[in-house]
């Protein structure tokens, strides 16, 4: 029986430890859990949707002091290994993350969609830094939305009523939003974490770029990073080849029916959210992030 594209793009996934992954990385999942992180790595670490592309072209900038020509080198997937990145065997088949990152030299940048107990055990143990970007959840999962519509290789999201009560079940690849953050925001202080957020980059990037640099050990002057300020941002980027995705063919990422960079904003949950929806959602965030001290701006 042929596979309807609905039942292929399903057959597609799999589930580690509860949380939804891409079959191709569940399948290669020893090859990424025996993955040696070293002590001068950078992971930067999101949540989907969660302004990824930005906090990497933001350390890619700092990384090149600056220099637009060398961060056009290639396009920022390639730029920095995704670690759990796996494709079904083919003859075209791109290498898995984690041999990516085995080739690069030191020291690396890596990037992950990782919960903290998903992450190879490597990491916890290298001494490495880990800069986690965190986005309110409510935009988070508009955008996770426009996301999994747009792409070829996720399960069809259906309505957003339906997708609504999929993603507050945690059941959309990596998982839970709560789960995820709230893992995170846990273990900030006992490993070397810059916890950023989202709302704050888009309030004050010049202050929030500022503390990446420090982060990363970098001393940039004032023209360096208004440079990198202005080279960052959402118009920017939206512009940018080498960050649109707009290389990526339309068989896995269909940008006419959502573009990948699609508004960069805060609050658009508001154009999305039903008045029930978001008690609803509220109820159920006072109870997953019960006793937790991380606050959310949801609008600027």
């Amino acid at each position: 029986m042929a596979l309807t594209p609905e039942l292929s793009k399903q057959a597609k996934w799999k589930e580690i430890a509860g949380i939804p992954l891409a079959a191709a990385t569940v399948d290669n999942w020893n090859q990424i859990q025996a993955f040696k992180a070293k002590p001068d790595d950078l992971l930067i670490c999101t949540y989907p949707k969660s302004g990824t592309t930005w906090i990497q072209e933001i350390v890619d900038m700092i990384e090149q002091n600056g220099d637009v020509e060398k961060c056009q080198r290639d396009i920022i997937q390639h730029r920095h290994p995704f670690i759990e990145w796996a494709r079904p065997p083919q003859p075209s088949a791109l290498k898995l993350g984690v041999d990516k990152a085995n080739e690069m030299p030191s020291p690396r940048i890596l990037k992950t969609h990782l919960s903290t107990q998903l992450l190879p055990p490597s990491f916890w143990k290298s001494n490495c830094k880990f800069l986690y970007v965190a986005r309110n959840a409510k935009d988070c999962m508009v955008s996770y939305y426009h996301f999994y519509r747009m792409s070829q290789v996720l399960p069809d999201p259906g309505t957003w009523d339906e997708y609504f009560e999929t993603f507050i079940s945690g059941k959309v690849n990596w998982g839970s939003w709560f789960d995820h953050v709230r893992g995170w925001w846990e273990i900030r202080d006992r490993y070397k974490i810059l916890f950023l957020f989202y709302e704050d980059m888009k309030r004050d990037p010049k202050r929030e770029i500022q503390k990446v640099m420090q982060f990363m050990g970098k001393n940039l002057d004032e023209e360096v990073l208004e440079k990198i300020v202005q080279e960052t941002s959402f118009e920017k980027m939206k512009e940018n080849p080498m960050t649109n995705r707009s290389t990526v063919p339309k068989s896995i990422l269909d940008q006419s029916i959502s573009p990948f960079m699609r508004k960069g904003t805060v609050g658009d949950w508001k154009n999305h959210f039903t008045v029930a929806q978001n008690e609803k959602f509220d109820e159920i965030y006072r109870q997953k992030m019960k006793g937790t001290s991380i606050n959310f701006c949801m609008e600027l």
